[in-house]
């Protein structure tokens, strides 16, 4: 007879299969699903109950992180949704477990989200330009392509040329989970994008990648392995941290403050929540939501013009 430990590795080869997740989901959902099944001391499914995960919740609750931080509630939901991610799989396969739908996640507390507008942006886009070398060409159309497209990082260092075509409006990117959207290029991200590309005497398939002297030599070595070099998404973090500094930008600058600042640009002029989720390759229209102060300070609008005024 089956034990715990041979159904965990049929449902981790299914989330690789049948999912089509990614090794980094298939290990991490083992990781949280390992901490628990060894916390409860669980031989069979059976014996997973509403007790040992409201201990075992409690427990991950008073843990520490490697910061020596309490676990975020986030951190800890994510053990939750791999359990009940498993237990749907036990469900499905006629296996006796406690229902999935026993397990409810904490409640998030609200989330105040960064993002850049009006001058702050417009100094953070221009930051590069000075001087006007390879390197800032670069990195200007970076900043463009972030702002134009809400890309994540990770995205947009996985960029090939081949990936757009600069006559178009639009090109497709693979996301998180292998989901494929469509993003759209502004002007300004085609112009700079343009003007980098023709700086580029390399062969180098990525579209940013290091272009310092010590790169380019091995670059020549790197064309007969096909074993190219592209920025990291921790060198992008570094290249737009510096740019906001020389912005005179005070507040944490990241990727993601970029990814906000797009999807703040669409709701503020006019975009609905839906196609802002499906721009974004949100899975979830609740993910989307952490963008509902855009959406408040639009109400606030409505009230002032049609209540206001009494």
């Amino acid at each position: 007879m089956p034990n715990i430990n041979d159904y965990l590795r049929r449902f981790l080869e299914h989330l690789e299969i049948e999912k089509n997740r990614s090794p980094l989901t298939v290990r991490n959902y083992q990781f949280y699903l390992d901490r628990f099944l060894n916390f409860a001391k669980i031989k069979n499914p059976i014996d997973i109950t509403q007790e040992n995960i409201r201990q075992f919740r409690l427990w991950l609750n008073r843990q520490n992180n490697q910061s020596k931080n309490p676990i975020k509630i986030s951190t800890q939901n994510y053990h939750l949704i791999a359990l009940r991610s498993f237990l749907k799989y036990l469900a499905k396969n006629d296996i006796k477990a406690i229902a999935p739908d026993k397990i409810e996640l904490a409640k998030m507390p609200s989330r105040q989200i960064a993002f850049l507008e009006g001058s702050d942006l417009e100094r953070l886009l221009g930051a590069p330009l000075t001087p006007q070398t390879s390197t800032s060409l670069r990195d200007k159309a970076m900043l463009e392509l972030f702002f134009s497209t809400g890309l994540r990082v990770s995205e947009l260092t996985n960029l090939k040329k081949d990936d757009i075509n600069l006559k178009k409006d639009e090109f497709t990117v693979k996301g998180k989970g292998g989901k494929w959207r469509v993003v759209f290029l502004s002007n300004q991200a085609k112009y700079w994008l343009a003007k980098y590309l023709e700086a580029r005497r390399d062969f180098n398939p990525f579209i940013f990648i290091p272009l310092d002297r010590a790169h380019n030599q091995r670059d020549k070595k790197k064309m007969k392995d096909k074993d190219w070099e592209k920025l990291t998404p921790r060198s992008v973090q570094r290249l737009i941290k510096r740019y906001s500094k020389m912005a005179g930008i005070t507040k944490n600058i990241t990727p993601h403050v970029l990814r906000h600042s797009y999807a703040t640009d669409l709701l503020q002029n006019g975009a609905d929540i839906r196609s802002v989720q499906e721009m974004l390759g949100h899975s979830s229209i609740t993910t989307t939501q952490i963008y509902t102060h855009v959406t408040n300070k639009g109400l606030a609008e409505v009230f002032k013009n049609f209540h206001g005024k009494k």
